[in-house]
């Protein structure tokens, strides 16, 4: 089993220890009514954009999401929340030193012997869920589980423990084959899905070099379906939009979704896509293309 492999088959326990310590966390998390922005780079990133419409669904303020090297300097926020796995992020740190002493900032990282530890305000270390992998599965699955845990609850979600019940299956349960075979995969989802979607996209194409799109599933008839066919497959995070599984059928494309599970465990589903393709073609996911744990940018 490759470590990648291995670390994606831990994430219902990370989940469920980090359900515990968002209920014991101190101050720093976003409280209800306070503006927002989320931010980081890549998978991270990612996970922001799912946090950012979790957060605004469960009634808690606005809450906007950005790469962190796009981050909006001229808007005003009461609370910049960061998620960084190395703490070293070179666009991230520098976020962080910009907005300090002028906005509380929160960051969640896996390695507390890191810069991050004195550029913010306040830290939740999440070293339980570090990784010796360069792709990011566990970590990233883990900070939005700590992060959607101190929400509270969300209207139409489940609460992270029953998520992470979903996830034991997801692990696993086998893929299925016409998805594990298919020569390429776009994935959709809405509201806080469409960043699962955005995630399981980069995670193909990091471990496999795999062609993957990734979009909102209402956008799925605007354009993208062009490219659904035989040997293709569309697959939706969350509920299935009204009639879109007829239009997949249509163009004799491959349907996929999981609608009674957890949308986080079937990201691990993708997880493990990944690494499946990633070996069928004789790739090594432990060690991805033209990728590095951090990405550290020469002043």
């Amino acid at each position: 089993m490759s470590r990648t492999a291995a670390e994606i088959a831990t994430q219902p326990a990370c989940w469920r220890r980090a359900a515990e310590a968002a209920a014991s966390f101190g101050e720093g998390l976003p409280q209800p009514g306070e503006r927002v922005a989320v931010t980081g780079c890549g998978t991270s990133w990612f996970m922001a954009i799912a946090y950012a419409a979790l957060r605004e669904a469960a009634g808690q303020g606005e809450t906007d999401a950005y790469a962190s090297s796009e981050f909006p300097s001229s808007r005003s926020y009461d609370r910049v929340v960061a998620i960084t796995r190395s703490g070293t992020t070179t666009e991230v740190l520098d976020l962080l030193g910009r907005v300090r002493g002028r906005v509380p900032t929160l960051a969640l990282t896996a390695d507390p012997k890191t810069p991050v530890m004195d550029t913010a305000d306040a830290v939740a270390v999440l070293d339980w869920a570090d990784e010796e992998s360069v792709v990011q599965t566990r970590f990233a699955t883990t900070a939005l589980a700590f992060l959607r845990a101190a929400l509270g609850g969300v209207p139409g979600v489940k609460p992270v423990a029953e998520a992470a019940e979903d996830a034991e299956a997801a692990v696993a349960d086998p893929l299925p084959e016409a998805v594990a075979g298919a020569e390429q995969w776009t994935f959709l989802g809405r509201g806080w899905t469409y960043g699962l979607a955005l995630e399981a996209g980069l995670k193909m194409r990091e471990a496999a070099g795999a062609w993957t799109e990734a979009y909102p599933a209402m956008e799925y008839r605007h354009g993208p379906i062009a490219i659904t066919g035989p040997n293709r497959v569309a697959w939706v995070f969350g509920a299935v939009p009204e009639g879109l599984a007829d239009e997949v059928k249509r163009v004799g494309g491959t349907l996929h979704a999981q609608e009674s599970a957890d949308p986080m465990a079937d990201l691990i589903r993708a997880q493990r896509l990944a690494v499946a393709v990633a070996e069928a073609k004789g790739y090594d996911p432990d060690r991805p293309r033209n990728l590095t744990r951090s990405v550290i940018l020469t002043q």
